[in-house]
């Protein structure tokens, strides 16, 4: 499996997004990412990619809406947890032996 990810905001941008979310915003993007949390992700089925595929055909629609543009902060935020889960899960394997 090969991972690829790549963020469209650089870390000031979505530190400045996140600090300007209004209260409805953070409630839709901890709803969001919970419903993220639960996509499965593997070899044959990638629910996470194909959530990524949709939001970015929804922006090309109706672009600049607020709503995909957390989407897809929340979405690079999950794949980067997951990789930084498998990676912490690989290193304490190998400290074991």
């Amino acid at each position: 499996m090969c991972l690829i990810a790549s963020c469209s905001l650089s870390d000031g941008e979505m530190m400045n997004s996140m600090a300007k979310d209004t209260e409805e915003e953070k409630f839709f993007r901890d709803r969001y990412a919970n419903e993220l949390k639960k996509k499965k992700q593997d070899g044959k089925l990638d629910e996470l990619d194909d959530e990524r595929r949709k939001v970015k055909q929804q922006g090309m629609k109706t672009p600049g809406r607020r709503g995909e543009q957390i989407k897809h902060e929340e979405i690079d935020r999950e794949i980067s947890r997951r990789y930084t889960l498998g990676e912490e899960k690989k290193t304490n394997e190998k400290n074991d032996f």
